[in-house]
């Protein structure tokens, strides 16, 4: 199951009226932000998106988060659902064997919130991967 993808977009307020307005019928609402300043050099601004299951400990639920483009930035961002810590450190090695490039070995990620552990991969092209356990998701 897909856990939550980062769209990079030229301008978040546009951006966020759209996507809010467009999944609206799907039960979608804003669902928050993260401001960079309280995590490491890298994790960009986010704007979040969700379902109306995302958070609730009453299932898995997914998440689009917007984020402000990078000048020559292409590519995806998808974080995918782990059934535990384990799963996520077994999806990192094998995606490393595979040849992806590290981005982020197995560890709690606190600054998101407690409980969030997670791993980070590139493909060849740039595309990158997040493998995560969410320890309030049943």
């Amino acid at each position: 199951m897909i856990d939550h993808v980062y769209i990079s977009v030229t301008n978040i307020e546009n951006s966020l009226a759209f996507y809010s307005e467009a999944l609206r019928p799907l039960g979608w609402h804003e669902c928050g932000s993260y401001n960079s300043a309280s995590g490491p050099e890298g994790v960009p601004d986010l704007f979040g998106l969700c379902d109306d299951i995302y958070g609730t400990g009453k299932g898995v639920g997914s998440s689009i988060w917007l984020r402000q483009r990078q000048l020559g930035e292409t590519g995806l961002y998808l974080g995918i659902v782990c059934e535990s810590n384990q799963a996520v450190a077994a999806a990192y090695a094998a995606a490393i064997k595979a040849g992806g490039i590290d981005e982020g070995e197995p560890a709690e990620r606190t600054y998101f919130a407690p409980g969030y552990y997670a791993a980070n991969v590139a493909d060849f092209d740039g595309n990158r991967l997040e493998f995560v356990h969410k320890a309030w998701n049943p």
